[in-house]
């Protein structure tokens, strides 16, 4: 039989089934062949005939409640609902019958006398499925009238920023409940009440102050006004759409931007996005209003100093400045005194034809990306023990796995989309060992989930931890010797395995440094181990440490001495936390590999790109960011060209990058807002938006996917084509018509894009590389029958503690994380109503903690290192252990960076954001560090015409 070819227009009522068992039955006189499992109803829309439904969507499970969908089936008694009754072989369907549409008309006439007839005036007229279903069943009066009891005069709850909650048009149909439930995972849904007084509650509190998430799923799932975007009530109902893809975290959700020609309406979940399938968080869905943010910078603006005003320029002018003074610069100081900086914000497109501006024109390799300061252990970590330095598995295969083990990531809040499928397999059983050294929603605040072990670990102890996982697994015999002998480096295990059953690498030896009981640590190595198809995810908790990349060769060790990697269910999951962190170090955004992570000094590589690019390349490697800011600060380097990128929020010890930027001559700065790192600019080229823009991006399963362009650019250019005008002006034009043509170069010179290309991604929605002649349709699962390096290999990993220690003067260790509604350093998210739940950072500090310091719940305290010092307000919580200290970094007047110091990776220069000792004490006004950000930033916005907002402490 040939495959069913679904339509993702098409609501089928109820999901698919994956049964291998085919079904034959006849619907209305037309005979279907339908999987084993599947829903009447189903079978009946993948025939064409639609049966009216209202409680039923094909994203929930079957729920059998509105009785509009009940259908007669010969040779059974009364009328089952074509929902919850599942096809059989032979049977006979008759949706359309004069009984059938005589109970239908009933049971909508009831709907309608407790709806409000408003239909000309309702934000949803000509969008609803109520008013649809009337029409289907041929519903013409209505006999109750509105004389009897009825809900028309319900509250509307307006206290949700982006959506309205009118109970006055609900019909109870449990959707909203239920994708809450099954979607998201959140169950901050409930119907309250029974009969005619059933009512949806929010637990019976206003929806911002409730636990909903604002994921958007119980918009999404209602059939009525009832739940309804703000944007729609405002500006009416969409009359087309552009698939696109979210620019927020690593997920990299697949959207609908649905429009009124160049006005955004509303961002809908696709239900084909390969990554989300049809679901969505708080950013992508609502947190799109920063594109057309009255803070936006449109026009280019110069100046010679840092100290004088802005003076808007014309494009040209701009462009030609800032290319005279490149060359100025080359010539007075030497090639190496400029460099760039590319962005994981940037398309795939962007990145690539930055990094070809730095090798081609500037003549140097100095190129580095915000990638490196969060994920690059990942990739060399990766790269050194299985071959490709990119996580292993697809999101889907994690309802494939039996033990799921999160190390150094806080899913619910960084990749919120992933976790709630994540979560829906932990529901469905699934165990969960988590190491974090705080207590993450998934230990302390998701229903009906509960963590195995929490190995709450000392912040900077990973590799101690991983060690000792490692000790128990080899000293018991639970390594999968089978495996390894025919999949791996056998003399590199041999190796490995003497290191780790070392006496001092045992949970016991290690309890003191870990913090953690040796019985949970051996416990929870065991269920890793036997449990079943295990999965390790891990995040920025890993990575941002001095042994970052020390820890990332740990966990593929694990790994591969379990045998839980190369098929679904298993595998080594960086969870990426910006929406292109892949993808430009795919683009050969290191200043030591070119795209595809080949090395500079490689002589056939270099030759393929000197052909390619007619320019001859260096084979040296050039400096990475930390390098290009000593070398400023010594007053050898001096010109910097920065594409979407805040590395003075962004980077550690932001007085240190300051200071480097102010002995800069020439700093260019390409983004969508005056920034931090704007303050210290020189050229100002305005940046155009995801919803701006041709290009792809590639999240953290190597999904490439589709970004269109669905409104002009508010500064006449997408952002390549500013790069290429730099180039040009530069004497190297670079004669690209279309982003699709930088993809067609990048295809022809990275072996795993090789089959990449604009079409196939309109084609297919989506490709995960590699995409090649081998994998044409690209490879969701990696290192299948063999390691991209050939034999997996095992490495050492010898725990060595960060330098920096705890002491009587800064006795505390301060760590840092993400939170749901921010995004980084929220220069978009800070720009919209997402303030609303997040509006400061604020200091998490133990109950014991507090009290040691007269600390009370709201108060001013600072925060003193051995870097710098800042203020934030405290909460006092048990989420944080004794000891340990806990910030975000979304907002710049923070100063989170200001205390961080400049350690890092020994591998990668990756910094150790996760680990600063420090001091806390109550305080009555800002740091120094704060009063002077203040003062510079309201001068500095105040140049380009702008208001300031910054934070007061009053």
């Amino acid at each position: 039989m040939d495959e069913i070819k679904y339509n993702p227009n098409i609501d089928y009522g109820t999901p698919s089934s994956q049964s291998a068992k085919q079904v034959t039955l006849t619907i209305d006189d037309r005979e279907i062949t339908v999987p084993d499992g599947v829903s009447i109803m189903h079978a009946a829309a993948v025939a064409g005939v639609m049966v009216p439904k209202l409680c039923a969507t094909d994203s929930l499970e079957p729920f059998g409640s509105c009785r509009l969908c009940l259908v007669e089936v010969e040779g059974r008694r009364g009328y089952p609902a074509s929902c919850t009754t599942p096809v059989a072989e032979g049977i006979v369907v008759h949706t359309q019958t004069p009984k059938l549409a005589d109970i239908r008309r009933g049971t909508m006439e009831l709907y309608i006398s407790d709806h409000p007839l408003d239909c000309l005036t309702c934000a949803t007229n000509g969008d609803c499925e109520l008013q649809d279903m009337a029409g289907a069943v041929g519903l013409r009066e209505v006999r109750y009238g509105y004389d009897g009891e009825n809900h028309l005069a319900s509250v509307k709850d307006e206290s949700n920023p982006y959506f309205t909650f009118d109970p006055s048009k609900c019909i109870v149909c449990s959707r909203c409940v239920r994708a809450c439930e099954e979607t998201q995972g959140t169950f901050a849904l409930t119907i309250s009440g029974r009969g005619f007084e059933s009512k949806v509650s929010a637990g019976n509190k206003s929806f911002l102050d409730s636990e909903c998430v604002s994921c958007g799923a119980c918009v999404q799932a209602c059939p009525t006004a009832t739940l309804i975007e703000k944007t729609v009530i405002e500006a009416g109902t969409p009359e087309h759409s552009v698939t696109t893809t979210c620019a927020y975290c690593g997920v990299g959700c697949s959207f609908d931007a649905e429009m009124k020609g160049e006005e955004v309406v509303r961002m809908t979940p696709s239900k084909n996005g390969g990554a989300n399938h049809g679901h969505s968080c708080v950013k992508g869905r609502f947190a799109w209003g920063y594109a057309t943010h009255k803070d936006r910078i449109t026009t280019p603006m110069i100046r010679k100093s840092i100290k004088d005003p802005w003076q808007q320029v014309g494009w040209d002018e701009a462009i030609n400045y800032a290319a005279s003074e490149l060359t100025r610069i080359q010539k007075q100081y030497g090639s190496d005194a400029i460099g760039g900086i590319t962005s994981s914000r940037c398309t795939n497109e962007e990145v690539y034809v930055t990094q070809k501006l730095i090798r081609a024109v500037f003549g140097v390799n100095n190129v580095d990306t915000c990638a490196r300061v969060c994920h690059s252990p990942t990739g060399y970590g990766l790269k050194q023990t299985l071959g490709e330095s990119a996580g292993t598995q697809t999101f889907d295969s994690v309802m494939h796995s039996d033990v799921i083990f999160i190390i150094g990531a806080n899913p619910t809040d960084g990749h919120p989309v992933f976790a709630s499928q994540m979560k829906r397999r932990l529901r469905e059983g699934a165990k969960l060992i988590i190491a974090d050294p705080r207590e993450i929603d998934l230990v302390a605040n998701s229903p009906h989930i509960r963590a195995d072990y929490h190995l709450k670990l000392r912040p900077g102890t990973n590799v101690a931890l991983i060690s000792a996982l490692a000790h128990v697994i080899v000293t018991e015999g639970l390594v999968q010797e089978a495996f390894v002998k025919e999949r791996c480096e056998w003399d590199s295990f041999v190796e490995w395995r003497d290191f780790v059953a070392k006496p001092e690498n045992s949970p016991e030896a290690l309890a003191d440094e870990l913090g953690v009981d040796p019985e949970v640590v051996r416990s929870a190595a065991r269920l890793y181990a036997t449990g079943g198809d295990a999965a390790i995810y891990y995040g920025l908790g890993v990575t941002e440490h001095s042994q970052g990349s020390t820890t990332v060769m740990g966990i593929a060790n694990l790994a591969m001495a379990t045998a839980n990697i190369g098929r679904e269910g298993v595998g080594v999951n960086p969870l990426r936390g910006q929406n292109n962190v892949q993808g430009s170090c795919d683009m050969g955004s290191m200043p030591h590999e070119f795209p595809g992570y080949r090395h500079v000094a490689d002589d056939a590589t270099r030759a393929l790109f000197e052909t390619a690019w007619g320019r001859p390349l260096s084979k040296e490697p050039g400096l990475r960011i930390p390098n290009m800011l000593d070398e400023a600060g010594e007053g050898n380097f001096k010109g910097l060209y920065c594409v979407g990128e805040d590395i003075v929020q962004s980077d550690p010890n932001t007085q240190h990058v300051t200071h480097a930027l102010e002995n800069m001559e020439c700093v260019i700065v390409q983004d969508l807002f005056l920034n931090e790192t704007a303050m210290f600019a020189h050229v100002f080229f305005p940046g155009a938006s995801f919803l701006e823009k041709n290009g792809t991006f590639t999240n953290a399963e190597r999904r490439i996917s589709p970004v269109r362009r669905v409104m002009r650019p508010k500064n006449g250019y997408e952002d390549w084509e500013v790069t290429t005008k730099l180039s040009e002006a530069l004497g190297y034009p670079m004669p690209y018509n279309h982003a699709s043509e930088i993809m067609d170069e990048i295809a022809a010179l990275t072996p795993t894009f090789h089959g990449v290309s604009f079409k196939k991604l309109d084609e297919m929605g989506s490709v995960q590389w590699p995409c090649d002649d081998e994998h044409p349709d690209g490879t969701p699962i990696m290192h299948i029958d063999e390691f991209v390096r050939g034999k997996g290999k095992f490495f050492i990993t010898q725990y060595v503690p960060t330098t920096e220690k705890v002491n009587a003067k800064f006795p505390l260790i301060l760590t840092t994380g993400r939170i749901l509604s921010q995004y980084n350093v929220g220069a978009q998210t800070r720009r919209t109503q997402n303030t609303a739940w997040h509006p400061e950072d604020i200091l998490e500090i133990h109950p014991h903690d507090a009290e040691e310091r007269g600390v009370k719940e709201g108060d001013w305290v600072g925060i003193v290192s051995r870097a710098g010092e800042t203020v934030l307000r405290a909460k006092i919580t048990e989420r944080v252990q004794v000891g340990v200290v806990y910030t975000t970094f979304h907002h710049p007047e923070s100063g989170a960076n200001v205390i961080t110091t400049d350690n890092s990776d020994w591998a990668t220069n990756c910094p150790e954001f996760k680990v600063t000792a420090v001091q806390v004490s109550r305080v009555s006004q800002l740091s120094d560090w704060q009063k002077h950000y203040k003062t510079f930033s309201e001068a500095q916005i105040a140049f380009a015409g702008k208001k300031a907002e910054a934070a007061k402490v009053s």
